[in-house]
């Protein structure tokens, strides 16, 4: 099915027409040429798909490397590049140096920008040092750096043109997602779940940076930015003080629901997409109530930050399930009317499809068989209960200071922020997951200002009985169905991409970039780059030739024993242990690797 919106298809000059007077015009002129990658997420519907269709499912399994880049950086390697007209812009991890590559000269370096940040950040960046990739727009790169400040780079020298500080390392607000530029404004989130952070979404003036508004996910209604009347939840208005109903006292100032994802944009409609992640601490028992609006889609007009509508998946969370991964927007067929969907794989196991104007639940499934703590979502709409997953009481851990075992999906989720890729040629969508189950002993645990405020020891472990950690799945979001499904030993902790060739992309955490047959899932090409792969594929096309790239460079949650030197199990909340055996097929890297046919 081939109606969606804002692909980056060269054809689509009536999205466009319709768009421009919404939205950055020179953004969305450029995000129509096939050619370029000029948002971290392809395009503002979030797709990564492209309509280079050089490389193909016939000829994929000749690809060669064509160049490959080092970042000068170890540590996880998140993201990808931006590349605009003759330049590629590369990023990397902490210290977030960003790099200006010429395509027409060897990838010769053009400029470097090489921030000077106080190392003491480090120790309260969760679970890596990433940093999810640069955006660009009115001829600057923008980057958000892992000490929250956010720099516009003038795109052609790499001087600073204004920068401004998003946050406070102090207090354990990090940096560490990728900024998005929406009409005359950049957007950005904050990071910070694990340490108690008031978390929210800023608008910055595109000119000067200056805050245009913020936006957190509790709190009063003006701190929210909801209106009670007018913003619904599920069709019915949220009423007032939706949030600080659902928390004890002051526990909202310190209740997290952190913005470390992607945001999307529908023009048409005006509105942005992002989602908010736990609620702090991850000792249940210490925060009765649903703790809204953590866990939760909102929906945004981009001009003022109001909300039009919310939807939280994981009401008083028990699991660090975030609910941060992207929202990909698609136009299909469902139930014979043509719908504006929003389709989202959340860290807790369940794909869901919602009217993206109206924020309608129509699909809330499994995407993955093992998902165990829920029995699925009251989807009755005049249930009380509607849109509430049903928790199973074995998996619950309410409990404090007792170990609960054998809870899938894991902490990390049965998917985290590695995006997932979506094709109109098979109105299929993509998704990297992670297979991987955990035992949970929650304890107390008291707020200081810039400390850990977890409350959680964890193990991981496959599901009983399988040893493989990870799947690459294609899925039908009309119906929540698996259409199929790759085996992987790890987690897939890349983000995807699909192709007009046939072709769809992902890296593994051994290192490997795969190539598989969009219609079957068929492996058709693989290439061991020099480190695991947890960055996103990017694709374009530069003299007359198509590229397919990829940062390499393990790291990120999943590959934190690596990344940080750690050899404690319980370490890096539960994921040492859990992924252990990767030091036996990978080591630390920063490498940028490009494919082309021969």
């Amino acid at each position: 099915m081939r109606n969606f919106l804002l692909t980056t298809c060269v054809g689509a000059v009536a999205v466009f027409a319709m768009g421009a007077a919404h939205a950055n015009d020179e953004l969305i002129k450029m995000s129509q040429n096939p050619k370029d990658w000029v948002m971290p997420t392809g395009n503002y519907a979030n797709q990564r798909y492209s309509q280079l269709k050089q490389i193909t499912a016939q000829n994929v399994g000749k690809l060669q490397v064509a160049w490959t880049f080092s970042t000068g950086v170890l540590r996880g390697h998140e993201g990808g590049p931006l590349v605009i007209g003759n330049v590629m812009y590369v990023h990397g991890p902490f210290p977030n140096p960003v790099y200006a590559l010429d395509l027409n000269n060897d990838a010769k370096i053009l400029w470097k920008y090489d921030p000077k940040q106080d190392p003491n950040v480090i120790p309260v960046m969760c679970c890596d040092t990433v940093n999810r990739g640069l955006a660009y727009a009115d001829g600057k790169i923008f980057l958000h750096q892992a000490d929250t400040t956010l720099v516009a780079l003038d795109a052609k020298d790499g001087k600073v043109v204004w920068q401004t500080k998003n946050g406070d390392p102090a207090k354990g607000e990090t940096g560490t997602s990728a900024p998005m530029v929406i009409k005359d404004k950049v957007l950005i989130g904050i990071s910070g779940g694990e340490f108690g952070v008031d978390c929210h979404v800023t608008a910055y003036d595109l000119k000067s940076g200056r805050r245009a508004w913020r936006a957190h996910s509790q709190g009063p209604d003006d701190h929210l930015l909801v209106d009670p009347e007018k913003t619904t939840a599920l069709g019915k208005p949220v009423g007032k003080d939706s949030s600080l109903k659902t928390w004890q006292g002051d526990q909202w100032k310190t209740g997290g629901g952190c913005t470390w994802g992607w945001i999307s944009y529908d023009p048409q409609l005006n509105l942005i997409y992002y989602g908010s992640g736990n609620p702090s601490t991850w000792n249940p028992s210490q925060r009765p109530g649903d703790n809204k609006w953590s866990m939760t889609i909102f929906a945004r007009n981009p001009d003022t930050g109001v909300a039009k509508w919310v939807y939280q998946m994981t009401p008083h969370d028990e699991w660090d399930y975030d609910g941060v991964n992207e929202m990909i927007l698609t136009d299909q067929q469902i139930g014979g009317q043509s719908r504006k969907l929003l389709t989202h794989f959340d860290r807790n196991g369940l794909g869901y499809t919602l009217d993206r104007d109206t924020g309608e639940l129509l699909v809330a499934e499994k995407f993955d068989p093992k998902v165990n703590w829920t029995s699925g979502v009251d989807m009755n709409k005049s249930s009380p209960t509607y849109g509430r997953p049903k928790v199973v009481p074995e998996y619950s851990t309410e409990k404090q200071d007792v170990n609960h075992k054998g809870i899938c999906p894991a902490a990390l989720g049965s998917k985290d922020e590695q995006p997932a890729a979506y094709s109109p040629d098979t109105g299929l969508f993509y998704v990297p997951t992670n297979h991987v189950c955990m035992d949970y002993e929650p304890f107390r645990v008291s707020y200081t200002a810039g400390q850990p405020y977890v409350g959680a020891t964890l193990s991981m472990y496959p599901p009983p009985g399988e040893s493989h950690m990870g799947n690459f799945i294609a899925w039908d979001g009309k119906t929540g169905k698996i259409v199929w499904s790759v085996k992987e030993q790890f987690s897939v902790w890349s983000g995807a991409l699909a192709t007009a060739g046939g072709v769809v992309f992902y890296g593994t955490l051994e290192g490997y970039l795969k190539a598989v047959d969009a219609k079957t899932g068929k492996e058709l090409y693989k290439f061991k780059t020099p480190s695991g792969i947890i960055g996103n594929v990017t694709t374009y096309e530069h003299g007359g030739k198509q590229y397919v790239a990829i940062l390499s460079g393990v790291g990120g949650w999943a590959g934190i024993g690596l990344a940080a030197g750690l050899t404690d199990p319980t370490a890096g909340l539960g994921a040492v242990g859990g992924y252990a055996a990767l030091r036996n097929y990978t080591s630390l890297g920063g490498q940028l690797t490009v494919f082309a046919l021969p």
